[in-house]
């Protein structure tokens, strides 16, 4: 098992900046490939941006690709995700995920966060 527990959402104007952060506690962290998705009201969750083991490679949503940033410090067992020139499209829960494969899937993804609200206004 591993938890899954993010922090840093809130209520930013359009052009600001947040960063989230997730800490993982369980399993060995740096064993899982990490992503962020995220889901806005009456859309589906969508993925944003992962990261591999060693943090030496990552995927991005072309939505977010320029202004987001993921990083990952194995040693702390958490990952992070800086989101510059934020727009209000940006709104929604993002979600912290582990999973065991470089994916864009949500399903390919086996531990969850309970999320964290990201609300952007303009």
């Amino acid at each position: 098992q591993v938890q899954l527990v993010e922090s840093g959402g809130g209520l930013v104007q359009a052009g600001g900046s947040l960063r989230l952060s997730c800490a993982a506690s369980g399993r060995t962290f740096s064993n899982y490939f990490m992503g962020w998705f995220r889901q806005a009201p009456g859309k589906e969750r969508e993925f944003v941006v992962g990261i591999r083991r060693s943090g030496g490679s990552t995927l991005y949503a072309d939505s977010v690709k320029g202004r987001f940033t993921i990083s990952r410090d194995n040693a702390k067992d958490a990952v992070y995700l800086q989101m510059n020139s934020l727009k209000p499209e940006d709104t929604a829960v993002y979600y912290c995920a582990a999973g065991w494969a470089s994916s864009r899937k949500s399903a390919d993804y086996e531990y969850w966060g309970q999320g964290t609200q990201v609300t952007v206004s303009s």
